[in-house]
């Protein structure tokens, strides 16, 4: 009875189009088609999604690389995202980001536990992205942070939410060229002395909402490569193509 009367006073939506939908936290069916999920086949690697399945001739045995990993593996082990970034999906990250849609966190975090099955198993602990105090305070939250949490909920898995420091205030990486982003980040970044020792020896899965160049996330494992970490993979909630 009481979700009857609150799906009276606040019929669900379509989490892009806002058209009713049967169930809160859904896309309708034309959303749903236009949002590219990510699934096999893909990069072993940096979980690009490939067009078509790459047989081991084609690629020499590596059949699950794409040829910039081929040619320079990331300082990561593994990255893995739920959706491709593009114009279709943009508002899935825009509302949570910028409309304080912080809700959709609870929804986001079940598709992150999905996409992020294989690098969970091997995850000791769970650290997202940090944001620099100044935008945090006029943003009121850290969205990555808000990910990683539904996913410790999900999991069980630790979470570390402030491991990571931003050392210095940085641009908005929106608008900027691939060179400037990287230049932006550098050296930005560093583990709170106080959290080494969980860093030390631990498989890390550093959590953010979407890659696009990977300058923040390079940046983000150098860090927690530095404190001794072991491993660590990335998983975002969505990744812009190449």
């Amino acid at each position: 009875m009481l979700r009857f009367i609150f799906n009276l006073l606040f019929p669900p939506e379509c989490l892009i189009c806002k058209v009713r939908v049967t169930a809160h936290g859904t896309l309708c069916l034309s959303c749903w088609q236009s949002v590219r999920f990510i699934t096999e086949p893909m990069c072993g690697c940096c979980g690009l999604p490939f067009d078509y399945e790459m047989g081991n001739a084609a690629t020499g045995g590596n059949s699950n690389l794409c040829a910039e990993c081929l040619h320079t593996r990331p300082l990561y082990g593994r990255a893995r995202a739920a959706f491709c970034y593009d114009e279709n999906s943009r508002r899935l990250i825009t509302r949570f980001k910028y409309s304080d849609q912080t809700q959709l966190a609870k929804i986001y975090g079940q598709w992150l536990t999905r996409a992020g099955g294989e690098l969970l198993a091997q995850t000791d602990i769970i650290v997202p992205v940090p944001l620099h105090y100044f935008r945090f305070v006029a943003r009121r939250f850290n969205q990555s942070s808000l990910l990683a949490w539904e996913i410790s909920k999900n999991t069980g898995i630790k979470h570390l939410p402030c491991a990571i420091k931003r050392t210095r205030h940085t641009k908005q990486q929106t608008g900027l060229s691939k060179s400037q982003r990287a230049v932006n980040v550098k050296n930005a970044f560093s583990i709170r002395p106080r959290y080494a020792a969980q860093i030390k020896g631990r498989n890390i899965l550093l959590v953010d909402d979407v890659i696009t160049t990977g300058s923040t996330i390079k940046q983000c494992v150098k860090a927690l490569l530095k404190a001794g970490a072991t491993q660590v993979n990335v998983l975002t909630l969505a990744r812009a193509g190449r």
